[in-house]
C-alpha cells in the first residue's frame, strides 16, 4: 500500500485466523450494548474501522467489534472449497466456511470497508448470517491524496459510521432521527453526485 501507517505487532494465538483470512482484531469495549456491529477492513483502511469503531462507541453508543481481513481470496476460495465437499459428500456431517465459523456468534450489523471495489468483500457475504454493507472504491480513477479519495468514494471513518448507523436504523433497531443528526455531525454532504456515475 502507498500509505505510511504503524503495522501492530502480530496478535500470539491468531496466526491461523491470519492466515485463513480473518480474525478479529479489536472487540468492542462495551460488549453488553443493545446495538451491536461488525465492521471489516482490510490493509490501510483497517484503520478508518477502528476511528468508526470508537465514533459509533462514543457518539452513538453502538458496540462494534473489528474484523481484520488478511485475504479475501483465502475466504473465497475456502467458500467455494466447503460448498464442493458438501456437495460432493452428501452423506457425512457438512462443513462449514470459515467466515460462517467466524461470525457464528457475532452480534449485530455487517459493514465492510475495502480501498478496493465493493466486489470484493462481496464475494464472501453469501457464507456471512446476515446481509453485508459493503463500502467500496467503484468509479473511475482519481489521482489524489488518500483522504480525499476515501472522502470521494465514501469509504473513510465517517461513511462506516454512517452505513453502520443505517444499517441499525433498517433493521428498526434506531431511530430515524438519530441517523439524521449523525450524518449532520459526520459532515456528510447527502446531495453529493455518486461517485460511480460522477
Amino acid at each position: 500500500m502507498n500509505e505510511p501507517y504503524a503495522m501492530p505487532a502480530m496478535p500470539g494465538d491468531l496466526k491461523e485466523g491470519i492466515l485463513k483470512g480473518m480474525y478479529c482484531f479489536r472487540r468492542a469495549a462495551n460488549g453488553k450494548s443493545k446495538l451491536r456491529a461488525q465492521l471489516f477492513g482490510s490493509g490501510a483502511i483497517l484503520n478508518e474501522a477502528l476511528r468508526a469503531q470508537e465514533i459509533l462507541e462514543t457518539k452513538y453508543g453502538v458496540a462494534a467489534d473489528v474484523w481484520s481481513v488478511t485475504s479475501y481470496k483465502e475466504l473465497y476460495n475456502d467458500g467455494n472449497e466447503t460448498e464442493r465437499w458438501n456437495r460432493l459428500h452428501p452423506g457425512e456431517k457438512p462443513r462449514v466456511p470459515y467466515v460462517s465459523q467466524c461470525l457464528a456468534d457475532a452480534p449485530g450489523v455487517l459493514v465492510a470497508a475495502s480501498d478496493y471495489l465493493k466486489t470484493l468483500p462481496n464475494m464472501i457475504s453469501k457464507w456471512m448470517p446476515r446481509r453485508l454493507a459493503s463500502l467500496g472504491t467503484d468509479g473511475f480513477g482519481r489521482s489524489e491524496g488518500r483522504t480525499s479519495l476515501r472522502d470521494f468514494f465514501e469509504v473513510d471513518a465517517r461513511f462506516i459510521t454512517a452505513a453502520t448507523l443505517h444499517e441499525l436504523f433498517a433493521e428498526g433497531k434506531l431511530e430515524r432521527s438519530v441517523l439524521d443528526k449523525a450524518i449532520k455531525e459526520l459532515g456528510i454532504n447527502v446531495d453529493k453526485p455518486n461517485p460511480v456515475i460522477s
